[in-house]
């Protein structure tokens, strides 16, 4: 159940199996039974992305406590993603898309526009997948400050 190639709540999440941040590969169906919160973003090491992998981090321990994986997607490679991932010591796991075909299956690889040029890129956008690997909750256009938290009061209602 997709609305165009937009993914609504209650479908099934998008399988994919992509490379990480340490040079494993990793997929959805390797957390069947946990909530999955994927998050997208659009780059390493940018102030907003900073915030929002730095927040998640932080609250970590909090999103294993409810049996939740946090996972953030960009285009970037695996080695930027591991630049990123010791410059700010996170402990999110960063997917590498550098074909932007996970973020085309999500729906959330769009055209955007910053001082008057349109290019494609990632729009912020987070998915809460529930165990039984269906969408329980999306975010969209998401600013970054606060969002983590936001997300594990929506898993606490969840389970």
């Amino acid at each position: 159940m997709t609305d165009g190639n937009m993914i609504i709540e209650g479908a099934v999440a998008p399988a994919f199996s992509a490379p990480r941040d340490g040079g494993a590969t990793v997929s959805l169906a390797d957390y069947a039974g946990k909530s999955v919160v994927l998050y997208f973003y659009p780059r390493d090491d940018t102030p907003g992305c900073t915030t929002e992998a730095q927040e998640f981090t932080a609250l970590a321990e909090d999103f294993a406590a409810v049996n939740t994986v946090l996972i953030g997607i960009s285009k970037d490679s695996v080695k930027k993603h591991d630049k990123f991932r010791n410059k700010h010591d996170l402990s999110v796991i960063l997917v590498s898309d550098e074909e932007s075909d996970i973020a085309e299956n999500y729906g959330v690889w769009k055209e955007k526009s910053m001082y008057g040029k349109t290019f494609m890129g990632i729009e912020r956008t987070t998915f809460l997948i529930a165990p039984d690997g269906t969408v329980a909750q999306i975010w969209h256009k998401v600013k970054p400050k606060g969002h983590a938290t936001a997300v594990l009061e929506a898993i606490k209602t969840l389970t």
